[in-house]
């Protein structure tokens, strides 16, 4: 009896034993994992799928470099990814030009700045039924986005190509039609259609002419330089920013992300990769 007693108490002791090393192996595994987690310093950013999308992919691997993780959120919407950056479920977005962001702040209330100016997408004039602006005839409907942030935008364009005239000393990204103190084409403005939803307005062959935001053209397929009749300047006010909640612009994280869009590669990148219909700026 003594015999087995003294083997149970050998055989309790050892199991005893081998379940602490255990034990002390998975804390030490489980708490090296959560140690990873902490460590790791991603960077959630929101972005249309073209240009913007793309452009962050290139930037992946040179955040990286920096001990930074970019997880990209792509988005075929104007409105979302400025809610999502509310929401804090987005570090930043971009998507959108200096005026747009300056509407939805005035318009929503969003807490938001510019952190950096990326790029330029010169918005472009397309036609089905004729190959330049003189050609239109009296009448002709222009159709351009829903978004109230593009309007002047587009009459700035009309403007320039002498189809309209604005008033004297207006702000001219501000202009509505309000503002045409000259239209000798009575040209028509149809403006209820969403910007994601212009290319297929245009391939369905409706309108005259549709103006069509660069990062949706070249997304639908078409070349803003090529197949447009006529398009913006780089001379744009237009720049694509990366925008962030207020107090943010200064995170580390955040002025990586922008340093490292503005670098050379990131640069060379547009410029090559676009061939002109998207224009990289650094401010």
């Amino acid at each position: 009896m003594k015999k087995i007693s003294l083997f149970l108490v050998l055989a309790l002791s050892l199991l005893l034993a081998l379940t602490a090393c255990g034990t002390s192996s998975d804390d030490k595994k489980s708490g090296d994992e959560a140690k990873g987690k902490e460590e790791k310093n991603t960077l959630v950013v929101g972005a249309s799928n073209v240009p913007h999308a793309e452009i962050l992919e290139q930037a992946k691997p040179l955040l990286e470099k920096k001990g930074i993780e970019l997880d990209i959120q792509k988005y075929n919407d104007y409105v979302i990814p400025n809610k999502a950056l509310e929401e804090k479920s987005l570090d930043a977005n971009y998507f959108q030009h200096i005026p747009y962001l300056e509407q939805q702040i005035k318009d929503n209330g969003y807490d938001f700045v510019n952190a950096g100016g990326i790029h330029i997408e010169p918005i472009g004039v397309y036609s089905k039924k004729y190959k330049k602006l003189s050609d239109l005839p009296e009448g002709a409907t222009v159709i351009m986005s829903s978004s109230v942030a593009d309007h002047g935008r587009v009459l700035s364009l009309l403007e320039k190509e002498g189809l309209i005239k604005l008033k004297d000393g207006i702000d001219k990204t501000a202009a509505t039609q309000k503002d045409i103190v000259e239209n000798s084409k009575k040209l028509k403005f149809k403006t209820d259609i969403s910007p994601e939803l212009l290319p297929q307005v245009f391939n369905n062959g409706e309108g005259d002419i549709v103006v069509i935001n660069s990062n949706f053209a070249i997304d639908a397929g078409l070349n803003p330089l090529k197949d447009s009749i006529a398009i913006e300047g780089s001379d744009s006010p237009y720049v694509n920013i990366v925008a962030v909640r207020k107090g943010d612009e200064n995170k580390e994280n955040i002025k990586a992300l922008v340093e490292v869009l503005h670098s050379k590669e990131i640069q060379d990148f547009i410029t090559k990769e676009y061939k002109g219909a998207i224009v990289p700026v650094n401010e």
